[in-house]
């Protein structure tokens, strides 16, 4: 029988093998069951080849937090390029946002991480993430889109917030719904807040 060779990658590719196996795991046993002999084995590697690419658990979780961040901004600005205003870019990036999560629930996990460098990544992740919410909604204000005395960052920092209790209630509290469906009720909640309108709901003001 053939013995069977694997690949040779380079070391960023490990890394991401890595990385996408840390993630899969964490979906099935969560991040506090994951140890860096199961990701050896689920990589196909010895757990010393693992310390190779990433000197500890902490930092391979530091490198799953860019590969998130990355994948996810991706996403969101998809999202926003299909966009006919500053405000449907909004609506667009919640639900694009939402999916992410629904595919991907080991990810939301790691919001609720103890470990002080995670949380650093985290927050620089999240910070740059609301103000692209903010300049959004700065650009909806001047556009009449939405309340003229909006605090466009309280906002944004609110639409982080709605995605993060989302998630959590759904994805970790074991919620029966979708994760959509969820979101589907409150965001609208969110746009009358804000004093702004859903794009159904401008169609619908359209054809009166």
């Amino acid at each position: 029988m053939a013995k069977i060779v694997r690949q040779r990658l380079s070391a960023s590719e490990r890394q991401d093998e890595i990385v996408r196996a840390a993630v899969d795991l964490a979906g099935v046993q969560g991040m506090d069951n994951v140890t860096t002999q199961g990701i050896a084995d689920a990589v196909g590697v010895t757990q010393g080849a693992i310390f190779r690419q990433f000197p500890t658990k902490d930092a391979i979780w530091i490198a799953v937090v860019h590969w998130a961040r990355g994948r996810l901004m991706g996403v969101v600005d998809i999202a926003a390029s299909q966009a006919s205003n500053p405000l449907d870019a909004v609506e667009r990036i919640f639900f694009a946002h939402i999916g992410f999560a629904e595919k991907n629930p080991a990810l939301p996990r790691l919001l609720f991480s103890t470990n002080s460098g995670l949380k650093q990544s985290l927050k620089e992740m999240l910070m740059g993430y609301e103000q692209k919410i903010a300049t959004l909604l700065a650009q909806a204000k001047a556009q009449d889109l939405v309340r003229s005395d909006l605090e466009e960052s309280d906002a944004a920092t609110l639409f982080i917030a709605m995605i993060q209790g989302l998630v959590t209630r759904v994805l970790i509290l074991g919620v029966k719904k979708s994760l959509l469906s969820e979101a589907r009720m409150v965001f609208p909640i969110y746009l009358a807040g804000i004093g702004g309108m859903s794009a159904r709901e401008k169609s619908g003001v359209a054809q009166k």
